[in-house]
């Protein structure tokens, strides 16, 4: 029994290691955004450089569905071993990209372009990767754990915020700040470009999961868009669902930083400090959540926590700003995490429980890309809310949007009672 678990939590490492280096790249563009801004899309206005720097970053979202269509039929036709091998690669090429690229004063408008091409690999290696993840362990896991399973997909992301988080602390601490916007910046974007040969070797010692290779049919290309087509309702209730997961995230760690820092006006460390207790918090709740909605079901926790986001996110926010301190943004922050925990926790299953098996991975990606290509926008649309509004607690609207859209879906898709899945006391919806 120890081997056989000590092999579970291997094989769950090497699944969710691409899933670490998706998110490190992402969540370091967000905390070096400023930084990122100066170098490559310099403009006497702060705001307009800002701003062309989180499109920029929204970019590479815009590429997540293009990829769910692309790769997720691929891995749906092909196995969930050999598509995340390809996914690590396309993404490895675009970290690299961003990593290397010389500033606009070296080369021009040619750097831009290249980071924003950077982005776009990223975002279409992401477009599956999550998906293809999140499929893999439920697949794998023992049955009546399978929340509990498909959480470490999430958790994974949280130890990657940690770590870049970290990293930004410890260079704010040696570097001055004019290093760390000449150069330091750079160097957690080379800690990600090293960890990648890494991550490429033990992923390909993964084994395709026993579900795939036990079916008789594999579906080809024109068999998985038929049945997407079909089931089109569910991809779009699996769209409102991701909404509330994806804004809830990129509001609470990758926004944090540049939130606490040109808006709240709180030091960099400060800020980076919060990402890291978010981070943390994140991993803790997710696994306890996953683990609950085996037990008692995933709509139960879906509306409790959607309601509580509609409620709270933006008054929290309120108090916020009303008085800025650190002690108050890390008290917001943690509690916001603790809604997005709990809910990601259910969500992540129910999605692959509700999305036909025949195109699990296409169709879970597509569902997640299209509503991340809204919920990764969140930096642009929470500064353009702030500057049109003069409200610095805009963004809670943007949230309490979200957790609309993730109430009216949950409650769509869960609309009529259906047989208990496998999955202990988890009723499986409508689908």
């Amino acid at each position: 029994m120890a081997e056989t678990r000590a092999e579970t939590i291997k094989t769950v490492l090497r699944v969710t290691s691409g899933n670490f280096l998706e998110m490190f790249d992402f969540f370091l563009f967000g905390i070096y955004a400023s930084h990122i801004a100066a170098t490559f899309f310099p403009n006497d206005n702060p705001f307009v450089s800002l701003m062309v720097t989180f499109l920029s970053f929204a970019a590479g979202f815009v590429m997540r569905p293009i990829g769910a269509l692309t790769l997720g039929p691929y891995i749906d036709r092909i196995g969930r071993r050999k598509g995340l091998i390809v996914t690590l690669l396309i993404m490895a090429m675009g970290t690299v990209l961003i990593a290397f690229v010389p500033s606009y004063a070296t080369i021009g408008i040619a750097a831009p372009i290249l980071v924003l091409i950077g982005r776009l690999l990223q975002g279409f290696s992401a477009g599956v990767e999550l998906g293809g993840v999140s499929v893999y362990l439920s697949e794998m896991a023992t049955p009546g754990r399978k929340g509990f399973y498909v959480s470490w997909q999430s958790a994974s992301q949280q130890v990657a915020i940690v770590v870049a988080a970290l990293l930004g602390f410890l260079l704010n601490k040696i570097l001055m700040p004019q290093q760390i916007s000449d150069w330091g910046w750079r160097i957690p974007f080379f800690v990600g470009c090293m960890i990648i040969p890494f991550i490429f070797i033990i992923r390909r010692s993964l084994q395709e999961t026993k579900e795939f290779a036990a079916r008789k049919h594999q579906p080809d290309t024109r068999e998985i868009f038929r049945t997407l087509f079909t089931n089109w309702p569910v991809v779009l209730g699996g769209v409102g669902m991701v909404m509330m997961t994806t804004v809830s995230f990129y509001l609470i760690t990758v926004y944090t930083p540049s939130f606490g820092k040109t808006v709240l006006h709180l030091t960099e460390s400060q800020a980076l400090l919060v990402t890291m207790a978010v981070g943390v918090s994140n991993f803790i709740w997710l696994p306890i959540a996953g683990a609950v909605s085996d037990i008692i079901g995933r709509k139960a926790i879906l509306i409790a926590f959607t309601v509580l986001a509609v409620l709270t996110a933006y008054p929290a926010l309120s108090w916020l700003v009303s008085d800025i301190t650190f002690g108050h943004m890390l008290i917001v922050e943690l509690w916001l995490s603790f809604i997005y925990a709990w809910y990601n926790g259910a969500m992540v299953v129910a999605l692959t429980e509700v999305v036909p098996v025949t195109v699990r991975t296409a169709g879970f990606s597509l569902a997640y890309s299209l509503a991340t290509t809204l919920g990764g926008s969140s930096l642009a649309i929470s500064t353009f809310a702030i500057e049109a509004t003069g409200d610095k607690a805009a963004p809670g609207y943007w949230m309490s949007f979200a957790a609309v859209c993730g109430l009216v879906a949950t409650l769509f898709l869960y609309r009529r009672k259906s047989t208990p899945a496998a999955e202990g006391k988890t009723a499986a919806p409508h689908a």
